[in-house]
């Protein structure tokens, strides 16, 4: 009877599912990493050298952010532009910084008199990108990302 009862113990424990071990693949796991992640924010902005000492996210985003305003205006008031009627236009300047520094230009939008009054100026502003000095990359979870955004130009031409 005790050899009965170990054999009927030994079926009912090997039968039980909380023995069974699912198995977990590699794809499952990475698929639900990338539902959980957060596309929208990185860790560290791009950032030019002399904004790396500042602490806050946000100090560094608003540095890096007056410093490419300012080499970008200050590259443009260095050329001579021509224009027959006085412009005062907001460009709205789509940029992109690659995970590698690279800063490439996806589109501008600027009113349809800037555009006839200076058709060289998107010419100019990518001039103005070539020349800008090292920018470090965006940083998600301790890795270089690219990253896309908008940045006002104000051009006033008398």
């Amino acid at each position: 009877m005790k050899q009965f009862c170990v054999i009927l113990l030994v079926l009912m424990v090997s039968s039980c599912d909380y023995f069974n071990v699912k198995k977990t693949s590699s794809e499952a796991i990475l698929k639900e990493e990338l539902q959980a992640f957060d596309w929208e924010h990185v860790d560290t902005y791009p950032s030019f050298a002399q904004c790396d000492s500042l602490q806050l996210k946000e100090e560094q985003k608003a540095c890096f952010e007056s410093t490419l305003y300012a080499e970008i205006s200050e590259f443009l008031q260095n050329e001579i532009i021509i224009v027959t009627q006085d412009i005062n236009d907001t460009l709205i300047l789509k940029l992109r910084v690659s995970k590698e520094g690279d800063v490439s230009l996806l589109d501008t939008k600027m009113d349809s008199l800037t555009r006839s009054e200076i058709p060289e100026l998107q010419n100019l502003i990518l001039k103005s990108l070539d020349a800008l000095p090292k920018i470090n990359a965006a940083i998600k979870r301790s890795q270089p990302v690219t990253t896309e955004f908008e940045m006002p130009l104000i051009v006033k031409v008398e």
